[in-house]
């Protein structure tokens, strides 16, 4: 089930990062709102996708 959830949030950190390279457009920002705070959901939605990153980085890549 972990790994299932970090290969959602890794898809979702790279499908926005494409947004923002490509058309300027933070789909995380649009749907959570700016950060205005260290505890808005933006900022826990970029938390748990970078620990996701570093999961996936450090456990390999496996679906299994």
């Amino acid at each position: 089930m972990l790994k299932k959830i970090t290969f959602i949030l890794v898809i979702v950190g790279a499908l926005n990062w494409g947004l923002v390279g490509f058309f300027n457009f933070n789909l995380v920002t649009a749907i959570f709102g700016e950060m205005t705070s260290m505890t808005s959901l933006s900022s826990i939605v970029y938390d748990l996708v970078g620990l996701s990153g570093l999961y996936c980085l450090f456990t390999g890549w496996k679906m299994t």
